[in-house]
C-alpha cells in the first residue's frame, strides 16, 4: 500500500470510529500503515473494544504497555468503564500533567474526568488541545451536559472556521441544535439520515441520533421502529440501549431489562447512576410520607 493510501486508511478509522462503527474499526487491516499512524490507529482499536464492552479485554491486552503515553491514557478509560473509577481518575490526572500536548492523553483523560463528574476539570484539560476534532467534540458535549449551550454554540462556530467539512463539527453541531430545539430539530435529522444513508454507514450511531430527533419532532413510533431494528444488530451498544430506555419511559413501557443489560455492558453509565439516584431520592421522599398506624 503507498503512503497516501495508508495515510487514508487512517482516516477511514477515524471516521469508522466517529460514526460508531466499533466493529469495523477492529476490522481495519493496519499493518500497512506507517509507523507513526500505527499508535493512533491502535489506541482507536482499544477504544473501540472498551466501547464494544470488552474493557477487561484492553486491560489484560497493555497491562505491560502502559509506560506509552497513549495507552496508559487508554487504560484509564478502560478501568472507567470497568467500574474502577477512583484509578481511572487518578491515572488520568497523572498523564494530563505529564504529557498535556499529547492528544490521546487529553481526549481519554478528559472523557473519564468527565464521566466521573468533574466537568470543569475535564474542560480544563481538553482546552490544552491544539488542534483536535475530538477534543472539540467533547468541550461540546460538556458545555450541553452543563446547560451551557451558549458556550457550546461558541464552540462549534468556532471549530466550523477551521474545519467546516469535519464529520465531527457536523455532529458537535446536530447535537447544538437538538438542544436548542425548533426548526434546529429537524436540521438535527437531516444530519443523521444524510449519515445513515453513506454507503459506509452500517453503524447504530446514525440510528441513534435519528432517533434522538425524531423523539424530539414527536414521531414517537418512528423512533420505536428505528431503535428496535437497530438493537436487533447491535444488541451490546450501549449508546443503543440507553436511549431505548428513554424511549420505553416516554412509551410507558418496562425498562428493567434494558437496564440490566446496560449494567452488563457498562456498569459506570452515567444513565445507571442518574436512574440509581432519582431511585434513592425517591425512596426517601416517600419515607417521609409512609402511612403511621396509631396503637
Amino acid at each position: 500500500m503507498d503512503p497516501f493510501s495508508a495515510e487514508g486508511e487512517l482516516i477511514n478509522i477515524h471516521s469508522a470510529f466517529h460514526q460508531g462503527q466499533y466493529q469495523s474499526v477492529l476490522d481495519f487491516d493496519t499493518s500497512a500503515l506507517s509507523p507513526e499512524n500505527h499508535l493512533p490507529a491502535r489506541v482507536l482499536q482499544l477504544r473501540a473494544k472498551i466501547a464494544l464492552g470488552q474493557s477487561d479485554q484492553v486491560l489484560a491486552e497493555i497491562q505491560t504497555e502502559d509506560d506509552t503515553p497513549d495507552l496508559a491514557a487508554v487504560k484509564a478509560l478502560a478501568q472507567h468503564a470497568a467500574g474502577d473509577e477512583e484509578s481511572a481518575v487518578k491515572g488520568a490526572q497523572k498523564l494530563v500533567e505529564k504529557y498535556s500536548e499529547n492528544a490521546s492523553v487529553l481526549v481519554c483523560a478528559g472523557t473519564v474526568l468527565a464521566a466521573s463528574g468533574k466537568e470543569d476539570e475535564a474542560l480544563g484539560v481538553l482546552s490544552m488541545h491544539q488542534g483536535s476534532l475530538e477534543a472539540v467534540a467533547l468541550i461540546v458535549q460538556i458545555h450541553l451536559q452543563q446547560n451551557r449551550t451558549d458556550l457550546a454554540i461558541k464552540e462549534v462556530q468556532a471549530a466550523k472556521r477551521w474545519a467546516q467539512d469535519s464529520l465531527l463539527v457536523n455532529l458537535a453541531e446536530s447535537w447544538v441544535g437538538m438542544r436548542v430545539g425548533g426548526e434546529q430539530y429537524q436540521s438535527a435529522f437531516y444530519v443523521y439520515e444524510e449519515l445513515a444513508a453513506a454507503p459506509s454507514t452500517t453503524a447504530a450511531l446514525s440510528t441513534v441520533g435519528q432517533a434522538v430527533a425524531e423523539l424530539h419532532l414527536g414521531r414517537i413510533p418512528e423512533a420505536e421502529a428505528a431503535l428496535s431494528a437497530a438493537l436487533e444488530k447491535y444488541p451490546d451498544d450501549v449508546e443503543l440501549i440507553a436511549n431505548t430506555i428513554v424511549l420505553n419511559v416516554l412509551a410507558g413501557k418496562p425498562t428493567e431489562e434494558l437496564e440490566s443489560r446496560l449494567q452488563q455492558v457498562q456498569p459506570s453509565h452515567t444513565l445507571l447512576s442518574d436512574i440509581q439516584e432519582k431511585s434513592e431520592l425517591f425512596d426517601m421522599t416517600a419515607a417521609k410520607y409512609s402511612p403511621r398506624v396509631s396503637s
